[in-house]
């Protein structure tokens, strides 16, 4: 195995998802439901954008793109973990899913302390 700092996200988030399969998931479910409120709230997020490096139509377009490939995939990314990494932790979209799971175990108090360290060290800049 790589050490961690040469781990690319597709890597990372294969690793993760081979290490806690049981939590995938409700994690897919939290990261799903979010996608859906962003898009409801889309004039919003967009009046109140501040985030000088991405665009709010860049943002808004990782967030369809993870919201579609959830609907496309369903439980196989539960299951499947190249197909998880690939299809969600390629190009730009990371930057969105890094974002989900770091809400899902912050904002949540996740009860998995053993989940939330592996996010912690494997996306948490």
């Amino acid at each position: 195995m790589k050490p961690l700092e040469d781990l690319i996200n597709v890597e990372k988030a294969r690793l993760l998802h081979e290490l806690f399969p049981q939590e995938i998931p409700a994690l897919l479910e939290y990261t799903n439901n979010m996608c859906l409120t962003i898009l409801e709230d889309e004039q919003a997020i967009r009046n109140q954008w501040k985030n000088g490096l991405l665009t709010v139509e860049a943002w808004l377009s990782f967030v369809e793109e993870v919201r579609n490939k959830i609907g496309k995939y369903g439980k196989r990314l539960h299951t499947q973990s190249r197909l998880f990494a690939d299809q969600l932790f390629d190009g730009y979209t990371a930057l969105y899913m890094v974002h989900c799971m770091l809400s899902y175990t912050s904002i949540r108090k996740h009860s998995n302390h053993k989940f939330v360290l592996a996010i912690d060290l494997l996306f948490n800049p």
